[in-house]
C-alpha cells in the first residue's frame, strides 16, 4: 500500500481526497499547512505528496522549495486554484512532478498519481516490467519470459524512455538530444535506424509495440494493462 500525503489548508478537500484516495487502495495522511507536511514527511515513510499552493504559515511553493532544497526526490502533484502560466512555471522550475488545477476530477486525480508513483519507482529501481517483459537499466538487458538478451546502449536507451512513459510521443530531435552528444554529426535519420532495429527485435513481443506518430516521432504502445 502507498502512503500518499495530502497538504491543503481546506478541511473538505482534505477528507474529499482522503476518501478518494483510500477508495483507490492509497493510505492517506493529511497536513493543514506546508510546516505540518514536512514533518509528516521526516516522521512517516510517504510515497507521494498532494500539495496545495495557498496555504498558511508556510505555503506550497515554500514547502516545495524546502523538500527539493534538503534533496528530498518524493514525487509532488501540486493541485490548486491558481491557473496561470507563471505559477504553473514556477512550480515546475522548484521541483513539482506534475501540476492540477480545481477543480480537480478525481478520476484523473489517481490516474495521475499511479503514474506518479510508477514512474517514481523505475527512476528508483532502474527497471520497467511491461507483462513478461523485463528491463534492466544496469545491465541494458531485456528479459522476455526469461530470455535475456543485451541490447546496444542507445537501443536500450532508447527503448527504456519509451516505456517509462507509455502512450507519449517524443520526437526525433528530443530523442538525439538526449541520447547522442551535443555536437555529434549524427542525424534524426539516425533515431530512425534504432527505432528500427528495435521494432525487429521485438517485432513478436507480445507486451509492447513502438508506433510512428506521423510528422512528430515515435511511441511505446503498451498491450498490457498497466497499473
Amino acid at each position: 500500500m502507498f502512503n500518499i500525503l495530502v497538504a491543503d489548508d481546506t478541511a473538505n478537500i482534505r477528507r474529499l481526497f482522503e476518501y478518494t484516495l483510500e477508495k483507490n487502495g492509497f493510505k492517506a495522511y493529511t497536513a493543514e499547512n506546508g510546516e505540518k507536511a514536512l514533518e509528516i514527511i521526516e516522521s512517516t515513510h510517504i510515497d507521494l505528496m498532494v500539495l496545495d499552493l495557498m496555504m498558511p504559515k508556510m505555503d506550497g511553493w515554500e514547502t516545495l522549495k524546502a523538500l527539493r532544497d534538503s534533496g528530498n526526490t518524493l514525487p509532488v502533484l501540486i493541485i490548486t486554484a491558481k491557473d496561470n502560466t507563471a505559477d504553473i512555471h514556477k512550480s515546475f522550475m522548484l521541483g513539482t512532478d506534475d501540476y492540477m488545477t480545481k477543480p480537480v476530477d478525481e478520476v484523473e486525480m489517481i490516474l495521475r498519481i499511479k503514474a506518479l508513483l510508477r514512474r517514481s519507482k523505475i527512476a528508483e529501481e532502474q527497471k520497467i516490467v511491461v507483462g513478461k517483459t523485463e528491463l534492466d537499466y544496469g545491465a541494458f538487458s531485456v528479459n522476455v519470459n526469461g530470455e535475456v538478451a543485451v541490447l546496444p546502449r542507445k537501443e536500450f536507451q532508447i527503448l527504456f524512455k519509451l516505456l517509462s512513459f507509455p502512450g507519449k510521443t517524443f520526437t526525433r530531435t528530443a530523442l538525439m538530444e538526449e541520447f547522442w552528444e551535443m555536437g555529434s554529426d549524427s542525424e534524426a535519420r539516425t533515431v530512425d535506424v534504432h527505432i528500427n532495429r528495435l521494432r525487429e527485435r521485438f517485432h513478436d513481443n507480445e507486451d509492447f509495440s513502438i508506433t510512428t506518430v506521423r510528422g512528430l516521432g515515435y511511441k511505446a504502445e503498451v498491450r498490457t494493462q498497466q497499473e
